[in-house]
């Protein structure tokens, strides 16, 4: 029953990668628009603060999620429940096991990675970036270490919440795109897409 699951799981992430990833330039121009003002807008936020304080808006994991959210806009890891829970989740577990085991890195590190998807697959947020939001706030810089559990505030879910607002509007511009999505795959649905794959095994 295990494997039967894994299998289709993996068949419905191989039929949502197909799907996004074919050759749709008007798909590809909202893709490109929605990542770039969403990124643009935190950037954008952090180069103000810059001459004047040490909060930090701009993180590496920012960039991961932008490749789900506006990229992959289908795929469950992708929707607004696992963009904010998955990476907040992660951020309150990475500045407490800072907090806990600061000097110890090689323990630090993974422990804070685990614990995170652990904790995103049990309230069902899973959200892979979210990984490295925890990672971030053990390995960071002395600036994002002294933030605390202000770190979980801004800059994770004030990023978080930018890129959601941008997302819902960028993403839902054509018929073809709709975000969060409601769209429930359904085994049938992948049959085509794989019959046309075994089809071509075949015939090769």
């Amino acid at each position: 029953m295990a494997i039967q699951k894994i299998k289709r799981g993996y068949r419905t992430t191989k039929y949502i990668l197909y799907r996004e990833t074919l050759v749709d330039f008007t798909e590809h121009m909202w893709a490109f628009i929605g990542s770039f003002i969403g990124i643009g807008i935190i950037s954008y936020l952090q180069t103000l603060q810059l001459p004047i304080s040490d909060i930090v808006y701009l993180i590496g994991s920012f960039g991961a999620s932008s490749v789900l959210v506006y990229g992959v806009i289908e795929s469950p890891l992708a929707q607004p429940r696992n963009l904010i829970g998955g990476h907040v989740l992660s951020a309150i577990i990475g500045v407490t096991i800072q907090k806990i085991v600061p000097d110890l890195i090689y323990i630090s590190a993974p422990l804070a990675v685990s614990l995170s998807i652990v904790i995103m697959q049990i309230t069902k947020t899973l959200h892979p970036p979210g990984g490295a939001t925890a990672l971030i706030a053990v390995t960071g810089s002395a600036e994002i270490k002294n933030l605390g559990y202000w770190y979980v505030i801004s800059p994770v879910l004030v990023g978080c919440l930018i890129l959601l607002i941008v997302a819902l509007i960028f993403n839902n511009m054509t018929s073809k795109r709709q975000y969060p999505s409601t769209r429930k795959l359904s085994f049938q649905k992948i049959l085509p897409y794989m019959s046309k794959k075994v089809s071509g095994k075949t015939r090769k």
